[in-house]
């Protein structure tokens, strides 16, 4: 068995077009430009990119962006007001506040200011509680566990037998951003879905069962290709830079997966670069075009 390779790239275009067609609508039949503002703290050369590259992606599919740049030693009452004024801008539909922020700021204060009919990143504490109750819906869902769960939704397609539902789901690592969004979204898809992180005892034996693997440590190729399930459906969201003086760069990018012995025992998998990565900017378009919509719905008289 070689597993088929979902192939994030082309995906995430597939929902950026929708995306694009659906601004050009509201802009003909409302008048109305969705608009992202990206509030980078600092000078964090990783985080300086990632915000490029949203807001390259912004304009590709006719979203409205706005970039505030701010030092690295702003207080943490010089923030909130940044983030209160965009709350009230009706020209902001959502506010991207890139992580990490500086060890002075109060994160969780900072991503509770943000509005929640603005937060497209999802990681609002009312979002999340949202998506941990059943029969209650989160405005905005984290744009990578949305991604994954896209990935996930196409792999129902191409694999043969395959549902999420009813699955045993395995989710490595339990951070805020990933892992733990993650494992709620399979426990609301009808998976039966264990976490494992850094305590684990055996994880080989947790990954024995699994019928659906989500890699989100970030630690290169520790989920070995041996320990999987043959016919699993694989999703890595790990990137990481690892050196290699034989690569023309110097350097390749891994997963938390050991592809290519993985490849040959599951039914589908993503690869390193070009799967999670390309979902995670195309569900944050799609998240601030929802943004959009809910002020354009919250303008209608009742």
């Amino acid at each position: 068995m070689t597993a088929i390779v979902l192939d994030g790239k082309a995906i995430a275009a597939e929902v950026q077009q929708e995306v694009a067609d659906a601004v050009q609508r509201m802009k003909d039949e409302h008048g109305i430009t969705p608009g992202l503002a990206a509030v980078l703290v600092g000078d964090n050369p990783a985080s300086q990119m990632y915000v490029k590259m949203k807001r390259n992606r912004c304009a590709e599919v006719g979203i409205d962006s706005f970039l505030h740049e701010l030092p690295g030693d702003i207080t943490q009452e010089e923030l909130e007001k940044v983030i209160a004024d965009l709350n009230s801008d009706p020209k902001v539909h959502g506010i991207l506040v890139q992580l990490p922020l500086p060890d002075h700021l109060d994160e969780e204060a900072v991503l509770k200011a943000i509005s929640i009919d603005k937060d497209v990143d999802g990681f609002h504490p009312e979002n999340i509680g949202r998506l941990a109750m059943k029969g209650r819906e989160p405005e905005f869902i984290p744009a990578t566990p949305y991604g994954c769960m896209v990935l996930l939704r196409r792999a129902e397609e191409l694999v043969e037998g395959f549902k999420i539902a009813g699955s045993n789901a395995v989710v490595l690592g339990r951070s805020n951003i990933v892992g733990m969004p993650m494992a709620l979204l399979l426990i609301q898809a009808n998976a039966t879905v264990t976490v494992c992180h850094s305590r684990t005892k055996d994880i080989p034996a947790a990954l024995a069962n699994a019928d659906i693997v989500v890699g989100a440590m970030g630690r290169p190729e520790m989920i070995k290709g041996e320990w999987i399930k043959p016919g699993a459906v694989l999703i890595d969201v790990a990137t990481v830079k690892v050196e290699d003086p034989n690569a023309p760069k110097g350097y390749v990018w891994k997963g938390d997966f050991e592809f290519d012995v993985a490849k040959e025992r599951a039914a589908a998998i993503t690869p390193v670069p070009g799967g999670v990565g390309p979902m995670t900017i195309a569900m944050l378009l799609k998240n601030t075009l929802h943004g959009a919509e809910l002020a354009i719905k919250k303008s209608q008289p009742a």
